[in-house]
């Protein structure tokens, strides 16, 4: 989001309370400039707290995927390792070198064959995102400029309910996005489709384990085999990239016999985020590609800047090591099977939440907690006496914070309320929570909300307009 201050506000103070009189500079705190002089480091520290106190509860936060709680020693360890610039091997080697093994655990918790893959960290599961695109965009030109073909229409060909980041990488990179609509009852992309969207210009397929607004996977073993048919019937050789940013932390673990990963040749890179499921505070995220070929040697430069000479092929330079430290934490201190334990207790907790909204008859759920430990929420078909912003709205009463939005075209006619479940969300916390969308949903039965009358919006129009 854009940040922008009117030019009147400049001049506009923070409010101090009196009890910091004589420890901050005598004519005030400016808001949105640079104080003149220094003030004392506990009323700096005070002032921030303060308004800090109105930011949402965090574990309140039901919109949020990314991790809100770490174990103490995981905090100490951050608060240790803030200062390692994480680009800089030469300086800090056993940093870099436990970035390496985080690399290593996840292409073996994925699925590598042959052990011979490549990857790193990131700022986050979008940069590695970013990254896994450009490759497959490099290796298309590379393949049309020796085949000397244009490079002037690349396309990605990816569902409606991929994460931002994807039609973020289209627009900032010059590559036509083609949408395949998410379809009911499954709301994922139909893999059989995928000839329809796909040409001698398609740079990859993005395959989505985890739908962030439905809750859903798209089914990557029949999207690969798609792909394979389409090779040998028509010579497209289009590459498969899996964004698991949220289920490649969940699926390895709950369902190790689901085929997705690189058990698919077809699948030349993963995705993932360690600041989701991966239990890590934000930001860090992973990229690992199946074949070192598969990273475009274009897309990796040489630096000596910092002393030693190495190879970086990341989007940003300058890092700390910490959540990378943080991570390594987890892979020791949880290992499998305390992974699979802390994702299974999720996952336990969101069906029983989906089992028991279900019986709420104003209600229809479309993800049911049962892949991802995620809730989607409709109102039934058909029925109008409120819709999912206004439960969201009753349910900020007690505290809770749940997004609302419309699900993407060919499905926009359907508004959904989503509950995300982490680490820390008890069975205890979830019978509060269903003891308050019990109460709102009972509220707003014998109080229906009055609405303006709508004439019915054309097929595939967007409905982002219509009054909420």
């Amino acid at each position: 989001m854009l940040r922008r201050v009117e030019s009147d506000r400049w001049q506009e103070a923070l409010d101090v309370n009196p009890l910091y009189n004589g420890l901050v500079p005598e004519g005030g705190v400016p808001r949105f400039k640079m104080p003149t002089s220094p003030m004392n480091p506990s009323a700096a520290q005070a002032l921030i707290r303060d308004e800090l106190l109105l930011d949402g509860n965090a574990r309140l936060n039901l919109a949020t995927f990314c991790t809100t709680w770490m174990e103490p020693q995981a905090r100490e360890l951050i608060t240790e390792t803030l200062d390692r610039n994480l680009v800089d091997h030469d300086q800090y080697p056993r940093t870099a070198d436990i970035e390496a093994r985080c690399v290593n655990m996840l292409d073996h918790l994925w699925g590598d064959p042959n052990g011979v893959s490549v990857g790193c960290s990131t700022g986050g599961s979008s940069e590695a995102a970013m990254l896994g695109a450009l490759a497959m965009k490099f290796q298309w030109r590379e393949r049309r400029r020796a085949a000397g073909l244009s490079i002037d229409r690349p396309n990605l060909v990816m569902g409606t309910a991929v994460h931002t980041c994807w039609p973020k990488f289209c627009q900032y990179w010059d590559v036509e996005p083609r949408w395949i609509p998410i379809e009911e009852p499954a709301y994922t992309l139909s893999a059989d489709r995928l000839a329809e969207f796909c040409d001698e210009n398609t740079i990859g397929v993005i395959g989505v384990l985890g739908s962030t607004q439905c809750g859903k996977y798209d089914p990557i073993e029949q999207m690969s085999a798609e792909l394979d048919r389409l090779e040998a019937e028509r010579g497209l050789k289009i590459p498969l990239h899996v964004d698991a940013a949220v289920g490649g932390f969940i699926t390895p673990f709950l369902e190790p016999d689901r085929v997705w990963d690189f058990r698919l040749p077809r699948v030349q890179s993963i995705n993932t985020s360690g600041h989701k499921f991966g239990l890590v505070y934000p930001g860090v995220g992973w990229i690992v590609w199946q074949e070192p070929d598969a990273l475009p040697q274009d897309l990796v430069l040489s630096c000596d800047l910092l002393g030693g000479n190495m190879d970086t092929f990341t989007l940003n330079f300058s890092r700390s090591g910490a959540p990378v430290v943080a991570q390594y934490y987890n892979f020791l201190r949880l290992g499998f099977d305390g992974y699979r334990a802390v994702q299974q207790t999720c996952r336990n907790v969101a069906t029983y939440l989906g089992e028991e909204i279900a019986k709420l008859p104003e209600l229809s759920i479309i993800a049911d907690g049962s892949e991802l430990p995620v809730l989607a929420v409709r109102t039934a078909p058909g029925y109008d006496g409120f819709t999912v912003f206004d439960l969201a709205d009753r349910l900020k009463m007690h505290g809770w914070q749940a997004p609302t939005y419309y699900l993407p075209p060919n499905l926009e006619h359907i508004a959904v309320i989503r509950f995300v479940i982490r680490n820390g969300f008890s069975q205890d916390i979830a019978a509060k929570l269903l003891e308050s969308v019990r109460t709102e949903v009972e509220y707003l039965r014998t109080n229906p909300v009055p609405r303006p009358r709508v004439a019915p919006e054309e097929p595939g129009v967007p409905t982002a307009r219509r009054p909420r």
